[in-house]
């Protein structure tokens, strides 16, 4: 299972987890949240997501639920990773911030980037 690193753009953030299915897991999700964000995420084992550098600059999102956990850099504002609603034993990992990893790129070696229907998530409310 491979483990990757992820930083946010100015660097003050490092993250590093277990991405079971390395890279192939992007999607997208049209959430309210996620469609107005626009980052495709690469699931990761959220029980074995370590925060390397940063923790202090990390800012914390939530809203309904509660349930889902964003986080972004308080310096340059890059969406780093979340846990998620739809498995809290999940997290989010932003395919941008993926050492090695371009979104642009992405279709070319895993194909499309699918979409997930956020907007009929089951409330958990």
């Amino acid at each position: 299972m491979p483990h990757l690193k992820a930083t946010c753009h100015c660097g003050a953030v490092e993250i590093e987890a277990e991405f079971p299915e390395g890279l192939a897991s992007a999607a997208r999700c049209d959430c309210s949240f996620c469609r107005r964000r626009g980052a495709a995420a690469v699931t990761a084992i959220a029980a074995s997501l370590k925060v390397l550098k940063g923790a202090e600059n990390l800012s914390l999102y939530t809203w309904g639920s509660h349930t889902a956990k964003h986080y972004f850099c308080k310096t340059c504002g890059i969406y780093t990773h979340h846990q998620r609603r739809s498995d809290p034993k999940e997290c989010g990992v932003n395919l941008g911030c993926i050492e090695g990893a371009n979104p642009r790129t992405h279709p070319e070696t895993y194909g499309e980037i699918p979409w997930n229907d956020g907007v009929n998530h089951p409330s958990d409310q």
